[in-house]
């Protein structure tokens, strides 16, 4: 006997063909920047089964945005680093 309802990475997919006209209509560096988004909730899918309470769209862009937050964390991380870096307190000088 089959499955009644589609798996995670099969919703995902038939979502992400959902917005293949917006992809289209978009400029050239947006749908890339798009597929970098639908390529970082897809790193997110065997999570994304478990919330079985949620809509799937729903779960796909909360993997997008984790990811984006990831991304963003990051880089205060190196900014922090590199304005270390640049001022040591320990030299006396003011920023």
């Amino acid at each position: 006997m089959g499955r009644t309802l589609p798996s995670i990475t099969q919703t995902f997919y038939i979502e992400q063909e959902a917005f293949a006209r917006f992809r289209r209509a978009l400029r050239r560096g947006d749908q890339l920047a798009l597929d970098d988004l639908f390529n970082a909730a897809r790193q997110h899918l065997a999570p994304a089964a478990y919330a079985a309470n949620a809509l799937p769209m729903e779960i796909f862009i909360l993997a997008m945005l984790l990811e984006e937050h990831k991304e963003v964390l990051r880089l205060r991380q190196q900014l922090e680093t590199l304005r270390g870096a640049k001022h040591d307190p320990a030299d006396g000088l003011d920023p």
